[in-house]
């Protein structure tokens, strides 16, 4: 095949598709008009609360105006004192989620010590702002870190941008389509001495509410038993609520608003 040739004044420009199509490669390649289907994560928080941090996801994703996965999780174990929560594209939160935690359990037995919670939020910064090129093509990620500092005796919690800029949060955090009808919520039922209960009625009803109003946010089905995911982080590490606790505190609060 003979190379094609243009003269200075039939330049086809920067443009490889441009240039395909020129030699009459019929749409060789997607552009603008091409709407690419992308799962995404929608709705998660973080609170603080007595005993150290709680953390919370809805479980729909969507792709576009329709739902992808009805019980998708978006909370995971970053290592045995942290914890990661996902909005955004799904597929490279994922594999960011993964990888992070890969990173830590390997820095963990190369250096025989656990990195502090500091280096924990810092690694992850730098992943984030590594996604930057995908985020411009519209696979953005943008995770809540949270976990329990056993230097400070304390948890606390941590929120990035696009960019990988990280910034800690002393009371709570939300990120995703129904952020800010959840972040109502929990600023208005939120005070610093929250027991673990009441923390995690604040966060489930946060997400309830949110998916009142937010179609992307997956309110709770008690039919089918699909609840949000719900960890707690403290001194004692890592633990996810289980399903029959958050059925009995969904329970209370579709009973309050049926009465109301």
């Amino acid at each position: 095949m003979t190379l094609p040739i243009f003269s200075a004044s039939d330049d086809p420009g920067p443009s490889f598709a441009d240039l395909l199509r020129r030699v009459r490669v019929t749409d060789p390649l997607p552009d603008g008009n091409h709407d690419l289907t992308i799962t995404h994560g929608t709705t998660v928080l973080g609170v603080r609360y007595a005993d150290g941090v709680v953390m919370a996801g809805d479980r729909r994703a969507t792709s576009g105006n329709l739902i992808s996965h009805k019980t998708m999780e978006k909370v995971f174990p970053a290592d045995r004192y942290s914890g990661v929560a996902i909005a955004g594209a799904a597929g490279p939160a994922i594999e960011m989620v993964k990888l992070f935690q890969l990173q830590l359990e390997h820095y963990e037995k190369v250096e025989g010590t656990v990195l502090s919670l500091e280096g924990k939020a810092n690694q992850l910064s730098g992943m984030v702002r590594s996604n930057l090129p995908a985020a411009m093509q519209g696979l953005a990620v943008v995770p809540l870190f949270g976990g329990f500092d056993q230097r400070r005796d304390v948890g606390r919690l941590f929120q990035y941008d696009v960019t990988g800029g990280r910034y800690e949060e002393t009371d709570y955090v939300s990120s995703g389509s129904g952020s800010l009808h959840a972040s109502t919520v929990v600023k208005l039922g939120f005070h610093p001495d929250l027991s673990r209960a009441a923390a995690i009625d604040l966060v489930v009803n946060a997400l309830y509410r949110a998916a009142e109003e937010d179609s992307a946010t997956g309110g709770p089905d008690l039919v089918r038993g699909i609840f949000p995911i719900v960890a707690t982080i403290t001194a004692e590490g890592y633990q996810q609520v289980d399903d029959a606790e958050l059925r009995s505190c969904v329970e209370t609060i579709v009973a309050g608003g049926a009465s109301a």
